[in-house]
């Protein structure tokens, strides 16, 4: 980390931190989680048409400890700083944009799908709300941009950044298993294929053609290797029969001596 240097951080990453910090006060007052609880993703998606939970639930802070949660202010605040400064205001907006919209789409498609099958659990998009799809988008968005860079996680350990798109799964996976909230790891499983797949390929038209490209590519190899192994037919074509000869000895074009022959 600190690619940042010492220049003064970036105004857009102390608003958000300065929302994540009031929205998670807010949760500590009675007339005000009523509140929170509006903002957050939930199944009023689908049931009551509270659809702009589906962008305003990262800005709502979870509850947690407070040195915890402070801990997770300054993480957001070393990886948003350095991927806003690579990428500037208009595509860091635009990518984190890209990663909470997927998130929620994807969470809310297979929370609708529970639901109706009668398996939503209660603590459905438990893991996907406020600080914790922010991390996560910023957390991919740095990993790709600095795949070589080196990251102490837990601030002993020296990993590649790259190799933190694939321990986001695994932490998102970790945390499925403890809450059972399967909307929330594929939504934010979701935001890290799109972060990656956005500022790896140069954004989203770009990346979505050669997704195109790829699945096309795909099928149509499907297709061969299909047509490959099907069992060749038989030759169909034709063949000389040998004929036999008249008592003269000229060839029989009929095949009733030993000489002609003819076409079948």
């Amino acid at each position: 980390m600190g690619m940042g240097g010492g220049a003064p951080p970036p105004r857009d990453i102390v608003v958000l931190l300065v929302i994540l910090f009031v929205t998670f006060s807010l949760q500590f007052f009675d007339g005000t989680r009523a509140l929170l609880s509006v903002l957050s993703l939930s199944p009023a998606v689908w049931n009551f048409g509270a659809v702009w939970q589906m962008a305003t639930y990262a800005f709502v802070a979870q509850p947690s400890g407070g040195l915890w949660f402070l801990l997770t202010l300054l993480i957001t605040f070393w990886f948003g700083r350095d991927v806003y400064r690579a990428l500037g205001r208009k595509a860091f907006w635009r990518t984190m944009a890209w990663g909470i919209g997927s998130a929620s789409g994807v969470a809310v498609l297979v929370g609708v799908l529970m639901d109706v099958a009668g398996v939503l659990p209660g603590t459905a998009f438990a893991i996907i709300q406020g600080e914790y799809i922010l991390l996560t988008i910023l957390i991919a968005a740095f990993a790709t941009l600095y795949g070589n860079a080196t990251i102490l996680l837990f601030f002993v350990l020296p990993i590649r950044a790259r190799y933190f798109l694939w321990l986001e799964i695994v932490i998102a996976f970790l945390s499925f298993l403890g809450t059972k909230d399967l909307p929330g790891f594929l939504g934010l499983s979701a935001s890290v294929g799109v972060t990656y797949s956005i500022l790896a390929m140069g954004g989203p038209k770009r990346a979505l053609r050669e997704w195109r490209l790829r699945i096309e590519k795909f099928i149509i190899e499907q297709k061969l290797k299909r047509m490959q192994s099907k069992p060749k037919k038989k030759d169909h074509g034709f063949r000389v029969i040998q004929g036999g000869r008249d008592k003269k000895g000229n060839g029989d074009p009929f095949g009733g001596g030993d000489g002609g022959g003819w076409v079948n």
